[in-house]
């Protein structure tokens, strides 16, 4: 399957409401909060029609309790996938016009959802660095949106870059 990316979405974000509610039913009490994150939660910039999700769960224990309840709902449970403390599952499109979804699940004192939440904060605060990934995801897409096959190691640097950037900006704020 050819991976691509496409102009923002506005559907994106009903989009995520709606999955989030699928979500809030399937993962019950271990479920604390909800987050949009990634490129399709960033107006203006271009990204793979994949709504990413973070849950904040009170235990991946509780998660891995209703990994069932994920699958029925057409998930596909993929464990920590490279991640230690992470729970994934993916979600395929059934239709070539609506996205899919990755959902990233980590307990509630991850240092992960401070990075996933300060990326997209800042990228939202800051249009010339949103813009500036936008511009990285085309350089690496062909004429038709298809992706380089290693589209993921190449936007990495950038990636962290602002992910430090962005820590480092929060915690000046928080002061």
């Amino acid at each position: 399957m050819t991976k691509v990316i496409r102009p923002h979405d506005p559907r994106w974000k009903l989009d995520f409401e709606s999955e989030a509610q699928l979500l809030r039913e399937q993962l019950g009490k271990t479920l604390v909060r909800l987050h949009h994150i990634g490129s399709t939660a960033i107006p203006g910039i271009v990204a793979k029609p994949i709504i990413d999700i973070l849950v904040e769960a009170a235990s991946l224990a509780g998660v891995d309790e209703r990994a069932a309840a994920l699958e029925a709902a057409r998930y596909e449970a993929r464990g920590e996938y490279g991640i230690e403390g992470r729970r994934y599952f993916r979600k395929a499109s059934t239709d070539a016009s609506r996205p899919g979804y990755h959902v990233h699940v980590y307990q509630l004192d991850s240092e992960h959802i401070a990075r996933h939440l300060c990326f997209r904060d800042y990228l939202l605060m800051k249009p010339d660095v949103a813009q500036a990934y936008s511009a990285l995801k085309i350089a690496l897409s062909g004429q038709t949106g298809a992706l380089a096959a290693d589209y993921v190691a190449q936007k990495s640097q950038f990636i962290k870059q602002v992910e430090r950037d962005a820590l480092a900006y929060f915690a000046r704020r928080a002061e």
